[in-house]
């Protein structure tokens, strides 16, 4: 019985001593509290106004906030629906994408994975990234867009429009398709 105990109790300490990892720095990354979320929320909806008037309603299925010194920044990363509204409070404009991270210092969100973008005309714009800087109401991508009116398809690379997207400019216009009969 004796040699039994002795041998389990060697056995538990080889396993102890293999297991041990002496990396530091892996122990630190995996218990450092600043790489978890203050916040956590799911099925999350945002109102945000100005002075009463809705300004925008946002949708996300989840929802994390990080904020310390380093980083402070909101993160979407199973998508967000975004409906923005004028000062009549009509939708004005919509917004979906897969995933999106709001840096909150900045001001500015950035949209990305199948971002679809849709005025009160129906112009849709699809894109991989889309950059919204809340600062200065402007919404741009440095990537490949499609901009689809009720007249015409314009393909091209790089953005850039107001937060509205009714004035809108694509930098390098790779193609236009006519819609017209």
């Amino acid at each position: 019985m004796k040699k039994v105990n002795t041998l389990f109790f060697s056995i538990v300490i080889l396993f102890f001593i293999i297991s041990c990892n002496d990396d530091i720095e892996k122990v630190r990354v995996v218990t450092e509290k600043s790489n978890l979320p203050i916040e956590t929320g799911y099925t999350i909806q945002i109102n945000y106004t100005d002075s009463g008037i809705p300004k925008a309603r946002l949708f996300a299925p989840l929802m994390e906030r990080y904020a310390s010194d380093e980083k402070n920044y909101t993160e979407m990363k199973k998508g967000i629906t975004a409906y923005f509204f004028n000062k009549n409070r009509k939708v004005d404009s919509y917004l979906k994408a897969k995933y999106a991270i709001r840096y909150d210092r900045e001001k500015r969100m950035v949209a990305k994975n199948d971002v679809v973008l849709v005025n009160n005309k129906f112009d849709t714009l699809n894109t991989e990234e889309l950059n919204w800087d809340e600062t200065t109401q402007r919404i741009f991508s440095d990537k490949a867009v499609r901009i689809t009116t009720p007249d015409e398809i314009i393909i091209g690379e790089g953005f850039e429009s107001n937060t509205e997207f009714d004035k809108y400019k694509i930098f390098k216009i790779k193609g236009t398709i006519s819609l017209k009969k």
